[in-house]
């Protein structure tokens, strides 16, 4: 990753965070992108204390006009582009079917702004920062998917349904940059299986550590028996931008600990 510039949406966040610490101890200069400066500060600071410089830039990724000039603040600090990570997303609770509710319980604004969130906050930046890698002839775009995108989940219908949009999204452009840009430019995605985060915390775990019935539910069904670490993301991301995998394109790559090759049986 030696030499190549990375920018990754949702910086500041779980997974994002361990994106950008993953890339930059690989050798890249990597920007992270948020709408809290506040959030991405503390987050720049944790990563100086680990001896890495990481940059951030506020950003709201349902904004064209603020994709864009993020796009060009660090096009003027850095020269280029080479890596993109759609990390933005995320799930509100009006758009969760609860178990003492239907479908007819959904909230239609809140649904509108999950699947606006996880598939516009995907389109909109990638087609701000693929422009530069048009330009350059080369770019690796990464975005992030779910084990929610292909085995629909129970109550998570907004988010479920906003991932599988981005699993079609993921290929489709894959077979659109390569078709008239040429092989240089590669889309693919990770769908990440059960990871604790920030938003899904109180569905998985207690207050006191343990394991919610939903959680219970979900370890039953993942072969390895845990949740995923973060960093264990790291491995395949980095795979994926590495120029030895020009061949990988339009793909989506589980990382599950086995949850997507289990049938229950």
């Amino acid at each position: 990753m030696k030499g190549k510039v990375a920018v990754i949406t949702g910086g500041n966040g779980t997974l994002g965070s361990a994106f950008a610490k993953g890339l930059a101890q690989a050798g890249a200069t990597v920007f992270i992108l948020g709408r809290n400066a506040s959030k991405s500060k503390k987050r720049v600071n944790e990563f100086k204390k680990m001896g890495l410089t990481i940059h951030a830039t506020t950003c709201d990724v349902l904004d064209e006009k603020s994709v864009q000039a993020a796009a060009k603040r660090i096009l003027k600090k850095a020269s280029k582009i080479d890596i993109l990570i759609n990390g933005a997303g995320g799930n509100m609770s009006g758009a969760i079917i609860m178990p003492d509710q239907s479908i007819f319980d959904i909230s239609i604004d809140q649904f509108r702004k999950v699947a606006d969130l996880n598939l516009m906050g995907t389109v909109i930046p990638t087609v701000v920062f693929a422009q530069s890698m048009v330009k350059q002839g080369k770019g690796c775009i990464i975005n992030i998917s779910s084990m929610a995108a292909q085995i629909p989940l129970t109550r998570v219908v907004g988010y479920s349904a906003s991932k599988a949009a981005i699993d079609n999204y993921t290929r489709w452009m894959a077979v659109e940059m390569a078709s008239k840009y040429g092989e240089g430019i590669r889309v693919n995605a990770i769908a990440p299986g059960f990871f604790v985060a920030e938003q899904n915390r109180k569905l998985l775990l207690k207050e006191d550590g343990s394991l919610t019935a939903r959680g219970e539910t979900i370890i039953s069904q993942t072969p390895a028996k845990r949740f995923g670490k973060p960093d264990e993301l790291i491995s395949t991301l980095l795979w994926l931008c590495d120029d030895n995998s020009a061949f990988v394109n339009g793909i989506v790559v589980p990382v599950d600990g086995g949850f997507s090759a289990f049938g229950g049986v």
